[in-house]
């Protein structure tokens, strides 16, 4: 484990200046996603606050539990950030749950009224949400070159936000299957998972809908980035046979890694921060990219309407994608670093994971990722409803 490696997973945590820059800019102009809550739709363009930045050396983050190097180090990120903006950044671990996020903040932003967050740290189908709603300002891209530059092309062109208009990739993971190999044999695809005899009832599927359905729907055939109501019933049902044949242990949250790495359980849908932070302990846990492909997502970082704050969040972002801070990050977190430059950097900090496949993916890996087709509210609740019918959740 690297020196002040957390022991735990950001996904270890889940339960389950600028007006003149805004001029103009609406919903409608920018062509964004719809998510239909009533009474909710805002437009950043006019639900906006003086950006205070210039008088305010001050900034205000919600990110997840353990998802960044120790703060209290002199020469870490953070305290490196303060010195060298003299901005002094209020940063509370307060985002455990997108949902449960997502309900703390939705009346204000719903209404048009301050969160009192300068930036918060979603993953990407909350972010496509909220940005649906309207309820993310625009960076000013100016402000933010770094991000222009140095963000990896496989987390360019997302559905719901394709020029990187409202959002800046914090962490990514991929989703794919792990296996203790003490115990059996490769696990090679998804499908093995559901089918294989010698696995069954020691497999674990996650809890979380789209990580499970994004593969469920590859296995029957459907693509996840854009898919029918048609096809999501074939991959429910298919889901549905596999759990009544006793094949699926339990869907869980990351409580999967003490069975892995204790045996309970053979095979596993898995999270690779997580498949990291078990092989420091046990190299016989593998985490393999399953022959349907890898589930690519990200937690982003936002800025909220009525920010006032906003510059202050630009430079941060931009701090962060500077390729040594990164590989700093990353170093820490063990998670996908996104920005380019970051693999080399980590070179003077940690060689040892410099070619850690689930830190600095190759090419070859990122080029059998996929991502999940961004849902109107409408699809959110029906899709839900089906899965907790599966889950018991």
């Amino acid at each position: 484990m690297p020196p002040d490696s957390p022991g735990i997973s950001r996904r270890g945590l889940l339960k389950g200046g600028g007006a003149v820059a805004f001029a103009g800019v609406s919903l409608a102009a920018l062509k964004l996603p719809f998510f239909s809550t009533a009474g909710a739709q805002q437009d950043p363009a006019t639900c906006r606050a003086t950006d205070l930045s210039d008088s305010q050396k001050e900034l205000i983050i919600s990110n997840w539990p353990a998802y960044i190097d120790p703060r209290k180090k002199s020469d870490g990120t953070f305290q490196t950030f303060e010195r060298e903006t003299g901005i002094t950044v209020h940063y509370t671990d307060d985002v455990n749950d997108n949902s449960e996020f997502y309900a703390k903040v939705r009346n204000q932003l719903g209404s048009c009224q301050p969160v009192d967050r300068d930036m918060m740290v979603l993953t990407d189908w909350m972010a496509a949400r909220m940005i649906g709603l309207g309820w993310i300002q625009p960076l000013d891209k100016a402000n933010v070159p770094n991000l222009q530059d140095n963000l990896i092309d496989p987390l360019r062109n997302r559905q719901w936000d394709k020029d990187l208009t409202f959002h800046a990739p914090w962490q990514t993971g991929l989703t794919g299957i792990a296996y203790n190999a003490s115990k059996t044999g490769e696990v090679g695809s998804f499908e093995e998972l559901l089918t294989r005899s010698d696995l069954k009832g020691r497999v674990t599927l996650l809890s979380e809908m789209r990580d499970t359905m994004g593969f469920m729907l590859k296995v029957t055939g459907a693509e996840p980035e854009q898919f029918t109501d048609d096809e999501w019933q074939v991959a429910l049902d298919e889901l549905k046979k596999v759990v009544r044949g006793g094949q699926i242990r339990a869907f869980t949250g990351n409580e999967y890694t003490q069975d892995l790495a204790a045996g309970n359980i053979l095979a596993c849908e898995a999270w690779s921060g997580d498949v990291i932070q078990l092989q420091f302990d046990n190299p016989d846990i593998k985490f393999v990219a399953p022959e349907e492909g890898l589930s690519l997502w990200s937690d982003n970082m936002l800025i909220p309407n009525l920010a006032t704050h906003k510059a202050n969040a630009e430079k941060w972002i931009n701090y962060y994608y500077e390729p040594a801070v990164a590989a700093k990050l990353a170093a820490y977190v063990n998670y996908i670093c996104p920005v380019k430059g970051a693999q080399q950097e980590m070179e003077k900090i940690d060689p040892s994971l410099v070619d850690n496949q689930l830190i600095f993916p190759d090419d070859e890996t990122l080029s059998v990722t996929f991502d999940f087709m961004p849902l109107d509210d409408q699809q959110q609740i029906e899709y839900e409803g089906d899965w907790a019918d599966v889950t018991g959740g």
